[in-house]
């Protein structure tokens, strides 16, 4: 935990060295030199072991307390999704990698007849607690069990970050889709995870865990969407809010986790169609 905060304060000032007051940028010196020497009393996380999890073991893990955790990630996702929802017209959904249930939910409130497919039972579990009347599966994103044309909509929400490549999933979205239907894919932004590499999350009683990240840019995108047949109507890359996690530990170190991410994009949206045929 300790370089995490060492890296952030690391960006922080290597942001804000031109243009930010002296008491800032000592501030940040200051800071560094503790926790550089050790000093990370208190520091949330200070000495639990970290540890990768497949897609299966921490999503098993994390179903629980997932919804507990506030996310910035969330909060500028949801608007720009939420709207897209809005815009309809309303027919059946796919939320593809639903998780616990967040995207189904706004998908049911709008009266999209909704399906809902992911590989975690116990996310599923969770997902059926808060929408019972939805019809949920078991799947892979890489393998969706859909038959072809058989949506209006299929929407993937900060999924597509686990996959190692970005095709396979994406040809399962565009081959469930009927023609001139719409895909929304929402996920980490490229910007985030390069700079901060993985979520950590709560693994049993004492232990940090991450389910890895994979980098996707832009042009990797549009490569999978020409290839899927679908076509790109818009791309909303939402930045930082301010917003950090109570308790956590850039909430730890606020300031110069502000300073680290102001402006930079978290999330990315793309809003794609289906060519017609």
């Amino acid at each position: 935990m300790r370089e995490l905060v060492l890296g952030i304060e690391g960006l922080a000032l290597l942001r804000s060295a031109i243009d930010a007051d002296e008491a800032f940028l000592e501030a940040r010196v200051a800071e560094i030199r503790k926790f550089a020497a050790g000093g990370d009393e208190g520091m949330p996380g200070a000495g639990a072991s970290v540890s990768e999890l497949d897609e299966s073991t921490g999503y098993a893990s994390w179903a629980k307390r997932y919804d507990s955790l506030p996310s910035s990630f969330l909060q500028v996702e949801e608007p720009i999704v939420h709207r897209l929802l809005d815009e309809g017209p309303v027919g059946t959904a796919l939320d593809a990698a639903c998780g616990t249930g967040r995207t189904t939910v706004a998908l049911a409130e709008r009266g999209y007849r909704t399906i809902g497919v992911d590989q975690s039972p116990q996310m599923l579990e969770q997902a059926r607690a808060k929408t019972p009347d939805v019809d949920f599966r078991l799947g892979r994103l890489e393998q969706l069990p859909l038959d072809d044309a058989s949506v209006d909509l299929a929407v993937s929400t900060l999924a597509l970050t686990h996959q190692p490549a970005l095709g396979p999933a994406v040809a399962e979205l565009a081959r469930v889709v009927r023609p001139g239907g719409r895909v929304i894919v929402t996920d980490l932004h490229p910007f985030v995870i390069t700079l901060q590499g993985q979520c950590l999350f709560v693994h049993g009683d004492d232990e940090l865990a991450f389910v890895r990240n994979h980098v996707h840019l832009p042009g990797q995108y549009i490569e999978a969407f020409a290839a899927a047949g679908l076509t790109v109507r818009a791309c909303y890359e939402p930045a930082f809010n301010g917003s950090l996690s109570p308790g956590g530990y850039e909430d730890y170190i606020a300031d110069a986790a502000r300073a680290a991410w102001d402006g930079i994009p978290i999330v990315v949206v793309w809003d794609v169609v289906k060519d017609a045929k």
